[in-house]
C-alpha cells in the first residue's frame, strides 16, 4: 500500500500595519525579501503570543492581545523554503500607532502598495495575496 505524503506546513503569524494606505513590510537579511513582520509560531505558543514576541524582536514594539484584531488567514507557497512547503499565516491588524525600528534579522522597514511591491526583484507569494485582498477591500491604495 502506498502512503500519501502530506505537504509540510509552516504555521506563522504576521502583523498588518497600515499607514497612508500602504502596508508595513520588513526586509529579511536571511530571506532577502520584504515580508510581513512576524514569524513562526513556537510549540505551546498561541498565534497572538508568537506575534507579540516576534514584533518585540523584529520591530522593538511591545504589543498585547488587546492591541490586535484578527484579520485573515493566508495560505501560500513558503518563500525561501523547499518546494512543496506551504506557509499558513494568521494575519492580525494592529489597533494602535507604532513607531517600529528594524532589529534582529530585519535590515529595513518600508511601506508598500500592491503595485510598489510587485516592482521588487523578489516577492513572497503570501504577501502578494494579502496585498491583493487589502487592495480589493479598499484598505490600501492600488
Amino acid at each position: 500500500m502506498l502512503s500519501k505524503k502530506t505537504p509540510m506546513q509552516l504555521h506563522t503569524v504576521g502583523l498588518v500595519h497600515i499607514a497612508h494606505q500602504q502596508v508595513l513590510l520588513a526586509f529579511s537579511a536571511n530571506k532577502q525579501c520584504f515580508y510581513l513582520p512576524g514569524g513562526k509560531i513556537d510549540k505551546n505558543e498561541t498565534a497572538v503570543q508568537a506575534l507579540c514576541r516576534e514584533i518585540e524582536e523584529e520591530l522593538q514594539v511591545s504589543l498585547t492581545a488587546d492591541d490586535l484584531v484578527y484579520y485573515t488567514h493566508i495560505s501560500a507557497p513558503a518563500f525561501g523554503e523547499a518546494a512543496g512547503i506551504t506557509m499558513e499565516q494568521e494575519c492580525y491588524l494592529i489597533k494602535k500607532d507604532i513607531h517600529p525600528l528594524a532589529s534582529a534579522e530585519i535590515e529595513e522597514l518600508r511601506y508598500f502598495s500592491l503595485a510598489s511591491y510587485l516592482q521588487m526583484p523578489r516577492t513572497a507569494p503570501g504577501v502578494v495575496l494579502l496585498l491583493q485582498l487589502l487592495t480589493a477591500e479598499g484598505k490600501i491604495a492600488q
